[in-house]
Formats: structure tokens, C-alpha cells, sequence
């Protein structure tokens, strides 16, 4: 049991376990370096230390980071669910509980598919490694956001007799034969009680299952219950959602989608969480 994950190493996320460590919290942080950050050529406002570029902020973070006690999981978060007195955290195929949880996950403006939320759990999954077992020797089809979802896709292929790849992201592929890229745009899924087709705009797709993979996921579907505005949590000044226990910082919140914003909630996020731990 640890006293607080962190969900996301972004800027808020790195600043909140920086300063629930320095209050001897036991705290676990989830995810990789943020992508937004290390892709930035220069971050010009950043107070003290002007014109360092992003791949150097991450790289300074990181190295605050790693002199603390967290304990840190390269891992994609499925979902976080309220316990009561305490949260458990699926990451991936683990499990794992704490007593709070602060969200950093910063802010995805990719519209979910249509159907996607209706049919997730029903054919339509997050996490290729947690649900390739379910398709072994069947047809699946990835729609994938990111780098992680060619190797998810790679993946698949060892498991599964066929799988579609829908990139939505621009690159050199090397798959295996049973591999076929389809490069076209997701519309919406269809079936009767489970998903069992993905129309595109000029063609269509049936399988029996399919992975959507991207690098943040829905906050609906993150955190059953959850309160939010659009792409964002809804807080108050103290970082609280409305699920007790549950904290939220950065640009998750919303506006200005500014690092030294994040670092900022990100402080006042962990030093609210940790008075209200014993």
C-alpha cells in the first residue's frame, strides 16, 4: 500500500512527487517522460531558466526525480478505481493500492471514436498486452496513436492469425505477414452487443477484437465517476476532484497549458494530499 501514486511524469506529476517525498510520503509514480515536453525545441518562460529546451527540462526533472524514494512504473494506466478508504490502480496487467491518488496526466484533445466508450470492455480494449490472450489464433485491429502501439502491434502478431493496423501517426512500418496497414480514418464502431466492425472513412473492418491505443485515455473511462469539463478534471484551489481522495494537476485542469502552471499544482496537489495522510 503506498501512501500516494501519481498517475503521469510529466512536469506536475515529477513536482508532486519531489514534494510528497520531501514529506516522507511513500509514493509511486506511473508513466514515461512526457512527450509534450522532450518534443519542445525551447521552453522561453520558464522562470530562471530561459531558452532551455525541452529534452533539458525533462532530463533536469528526471534527475531531481531519481534522488527521491519514489518508486517509478513504465506503465500505462487502465484504470483507477475508489475503494473507500483506499484506490487501486490497474496498470496494465498489475494491480497495485494506495491510499491517494494524484491525476497528472495532462490533456488529450483527440476525439474518442464513436462507439469506442460504448463498446470498451465489449470488444474494444486499451491495452493489448492486459487482452491479447482473450484473441489467441483470432482477427484483431489496432488503431494506434503512438510508438507504443507498433510494439503492442508486434505483439498481437504473435498471438493472433490476423491483425488490421490503422496508424495514425506517420512512419516506416516493419511488421509480420499477418500484419495488414490500413491507412485510413477510424469513424465509428458498430456490432449488436459487442464491437465487430471499425468503418473508416473509405473502408471498413471486421474482427473480433480491436485495440484502441493512445497515449492518455479518456478521464470517463480512467476514473469511473470522475466530474470533468470537456478534457478536463474540475478541482478547487486545493487540487481536490470530486471523488474523495482523489486529486487532480496540471494541464488536465485546464488552462494555461504552461510548465511552471503544472509545477506549480503539482506542489500544491502533493502538500494537500500529504496533510491529509497520517
Amino acid at each position: 500500500m503506498y501512501d500516494i501514486a501519481i498517475i503521469g511524469k510529466g512536469p506536475a506529476g515529477i513536482s508532486a512527487a519531489i514534494n510528497a517525498n520531501a514529506r516522507n510520503k511513500k509514493t509511486i509514480i506511473f508513466g514515461g517522460d512526457s512527450r509534450k515536453v522532450l518534443l519542445s525545441p525551447s521552453i522561453p518562460n520558464y522562470p530562471g531558466l530561459p531558452e532551455i529546451t525541452g529534452m533539458d527540462f525533462m532530463s533536469r526533472l528526471n534527475e531531481h526525480l531519481y534522488k527521491t524514494d519514489s518508486v517509478f512504473v513504465n506503465k500505462t494506466v487502465i484504470a483507477v478505481y475508489a475503494m473507500g478508504d483506499y484506490f487501486s490502480i490497474q496498470a496494465e496487467n498489475d494491480f497495485y493500492e494506495a491510499k491517494k491518488v494524484i491525476l497528472t496526466t495532462g490533456v488529450d484533445f483527440k476525439k474518442s471514436i464513436e462507439n469506442e466508450d460504448t463498446f470498451l470492455g465489449n470488444g474494444i480494449s486499451y491495452c493489448a498486452t492486459c487482452d491479447a490472450p482473450l484473441y489467441k489464433g483470432k482477427v484483431v485491429a489496432v488503431v494506434g496513436y503512438n510508438d507504443e502501439s507498433i510494439e503492442e502491434t508486434k505483439f498481437l502478431s504473435q498471438v493472433c492469425s490476423k491483425v488490421y493496423f490503422v496508424p495514425m501517426t506517420k512512419g516506416n512500418f516493419d511488421f509480420a505477414e499477418n500484419v495488414e496497414i490500413i491507412k485510413d480514418v477510424p469513424v465509428k464502431f458498430e456490432g449488436a452487443l459487442k464491437a465487430e466492425k471499425l468503418i473508416l472513412k473509405k473502408s471498413e473492418v471486421i474482427a473480433d477484437g480491436f485495440f484502441v491505443l493512445k497515449d492518455s485515455l479518456p478521464l470517463s473511462s480512467l476514473v469511473p465517476g470522475l466530474e470533468v469539463e470537456g478534457p478536463h478534471v474540475k478541482v478547487n484551489k486545493n487540487m481536490e476532484t470530486n471523488i474523495k481522495g482523489l486529486y487532480a494537476a496540471g494541464d488536465v485542469t485546464g488552462k494555461p497549458y504552461q510548465i511552471a502552471k503544472a509545477v506549480g499544482e503539482g506542489q500544491i496537489a502533493a502538500l494537500n494530499v500529504s496533510d491529509e495522510i497520517s
